[in-house]
């Protein structure tokens, strides 16, 4: 070996060594698999805002029309929250809340044309909510307190994970 190949393996034997001393001494950083934040109700009221003006249509659950159910399947799904299609089956998804316990985000049911559960709106506060009410109208915002809802209010329900 001449003494140039001697000097150059030499300087990479050193280089290596020092490299390994180094990572010897310090721990990796650890891996942290990303999180998937847990959607707070806030969030979720706000998405449902934001289609304030949407059309209401029959069976729609896209921003070119909803229907009431639909609304809730489109912005809960914006959430990562699978739920039910129809207003009966969301009724039965999360845990009851009294209407003085309500909080942005959660479900709120009525009685409107049976029996049961028959409308479904997303909470906004304990007096408003959001809903797509019905043909001809757009999603909108309504009170608890106005006559109509009122009386044909039945209960909240949150979503929990």
């Amino acid at each position: 070996m001449t003494s140039r190949t001697a000097i150059r393996s030499g300087f990479g034997a050193l280089v290596l060594a020092v490299g390994l001393a180094g990572c010897a001494g310090q721990r990796p950083a650890p891996v942290v698999a990303p999180s998937i934040a847990k959607p707070t109700g806030d969030a979720v009221a706000r998405t449902a805002l934001s289609l304030r003006g949407a059309p209401y249509r029959s069976g729609g659950t896209l921003p070119d029309g909803f229907d009431c159910s639909g609304l809730v399947v489109y912005v809960f799904a914006r959430h990562g929250w699978e739920v039910p299609r129809l207003v009966q089956g969301q009724a039965e998804v999360g845990g009851n809340v009294s209407r003085g316990a309500l909080r942005p985000g959660d479900l709120v049911f009525f009685t409107t044309t049976g029996p049961g559960p028959t409308h479904v709106a997303i909470a906004l506060d304990r007096n408003r909510f959001i809903h797509a009410p019905k043909q001809g109208t757009t999603v909108r915002i309504e009170s608890l307190t106005s006559t109509y809802w009122a009386k044909r209010f039945l209960f909240g329900r949150r979503l929990t994970r």
